[in-house]
């Protein structure tokens, strides 16, 4: 118990030394977390309470595949609706750690980034995408008054505009894929094979996980784990490429490969930042899950490559 205060301590050091996150907090955290550990009825060895997460995750896929098969403009909507929290969530955090990213305007110029997706296509997101980056670094500079200099600019502003990329322009991407023709099918392909690379590596990874993949980022991500999402996805690719989209099933192996990559990159980035702030998860909205971010972090840059590689092979 005490060394995972223990390595909360040094980790708090370390962010301390680049200004993210006071010492004194992050100490305090990890004392926190070492008094009162988590209930060791509910959890798993993928540290989760496992039922709540399945009765989550079951409730959410349910319902965007009733979505996507009979009403799949509303898919745009729910999407927007959990970039406006995934956002919140974000910036909640960083405020918490003294990073003074301005949230106002990356809230409602995320929403903008994201909505001009449909009239506009990848030109209005790009150009939405610059102009809220402009925005944000004056509404920073100015944030305390035009009599004093703002303080840590530089990096808050760094960090509001990989916000702004990490969730709204990320996700735009989703609705860009939507608009194809069949577009809500390859929104379920891209779904359904992040969903068979995050089962595959829960499996995998809890049955024969040995080998640490990224021990100082994440403990628990093992190379059989990657092995089984790659496995699971692949497989995934060949079903759903085929059957749904009636293309090549090669065009099913690349892209199982590369979401499970990208899939996995997005998860370790966000643990990295939660490591970063001395955190957990994200938020608590989704029992067993932690909050909105928590499940959109592989999701997010696989919208990009499912657009990429659909949109260039199909």
């Amino acid at each position: 118990m005490n060394g995972g205060a223990d390595a909360m301590r040094e980790h708090a050091d370390d962010a301390g030394a680049s200004g993210y996150i006071p010492v004194a907090a992050a100490i305090e955290r990890a004392d926190a977390v070492a008094a009162h550990p988590a209930p060791a009825g509910g959890g798993s060895r993928a540290g989760r309470n496992l039922p709540a997460a399945l009765t989550v995750g079951f409730g959410l896929g349910v319902s965007l595949l009733a979505i996507l098969l009979f009403v799949p403009k509303v898919f745009i909507g729910v999407v927007g609706a959990a970039v406006g929290v995934a956002t919140w969530e974000v910036t909640k955090r960083l405020r918490e750690a003294d990073v003074l990213v301005p949230r106002v305007p990356l809230l409602l110029g995320g929403q903008a980034v994201f909505w001009l997706a449909w009239p506009y296509g990848a030109s209005g997101v790009m150009g939405a995408f610059a102009a809220v980056t402009l925005i944000c670094m004056v509404w920073r500079l100015f944030d305390r008054g035009l009599q004093t200099a703002p303080r840590n600019f530089l990096r808050d502003t760094a960090v509001t505009v990989f916000t702004l990329a990490w969730i709204p322009l990320l996700a735009s991407f989703a609705t860009l894929l939507l608009l194809e023709p069949d577009g809500n099918l390859r929104v379920l392909t891209f779904m359904i094979l992040v969903v068979c690379s995050d089962v595959g590596g829960y499996v995998a990874g809890v049955l024969f996980g040995k080998h640490p993949m990224v021990p100082s980022i994440s403990p628990k991500k093992s190379w059989e784990g990657l092995c089984g999402s790659l496995v699971f996805a692949v497989i995934g690719g060949l079903l759903t490429v085929t059957l749904l989209l009636q293309a090549d099933s090669m065009i099913g192996v690349v892209l199982g490969v590369g979401l499970v990559l990208v899939a996995t990159c997005g998860d370790l980035i966000e643990s990295q930042i939660k490591r970063e702030l001395g955190i957990k998860d994200m938020g608590t909205l989704l029992p067993g899950h932690g909050g909105i971010m928590d499940r959109l972090d592989s999701m997010l840059p696989s919208a990009f490559v499912s657009w990429l590689v659909l949109t260039t092979l199909i």
